[in-house]
């Protein structure tokens, strides 16, 4: 239970903007506003998943860059009735949303359920286009080994 009220703490702070949940930061060099920042994520659905997110923040500017990565592991249980209460829609839900700009720039992101495969998918991307492309990087964290995994149906 604690553990579950300490994650859900912490994704209430993230979505308020503030950093508690930073746990690295990475100079870019003496003569730029700019840093990379590391951010934990612990989804407050499947508590079981943890994703680490780095970004760059720039302090003095009006828009932060769009760039960034994310990598989530499985690093708790995952049970069926977490599962259950997800978004099982092709575009998933917001697990994460962060102001990047003052020009309503924003990066989010998403948890998309992938039934043939079982696997969750985290998708971090941004919501304006940088250059000609919109930004964004995913990583995959598959049911195997966890109690919510379904073998797969063969017709």
């Amino acid at each position: 239970m604690f553990k579950r009220t300490a994650a859900l703490l912490c994704l209430s702070t993230l979505l308020l903007g503030c950093d508690n949940n930073e746990v690295g930061d990475v100079s870019l060099g003496m003569f730029t506003t700019k840093d990379i920042k590391i951010e934990v994520l612990t989804d407050p659905e499947v508590p079981g998943v943890t994703c680490h997110m780095s970004n760059v923040v720039a302090d003095l500017d009006l828009s932060d860059p769009s760039d960034m990565s994310i990598s989530c592991r499985q690093t708790g249980e995952i049970t069926p009735a977490m599962i259950a209460a997800i978004d099982k829609s092709k575009s998933g839900d917001i697990v994460f949303k962060k102001s990047k700009s003052i020009f309503l720039k924003s990066l989010k992101i998403r948890r998309i359920y992938d039934d043939s495969s079982q696997s969750l998918l985290y998708i971090a991307y941004s919501t304006k286009e940088t250059s000609g492309s919109y930004k964004h990087s995913m990583s995959t964290v598959p049911l195997w080994g966890t109690l919510a995994y379904q073998p797969p149906v063969k017709p």
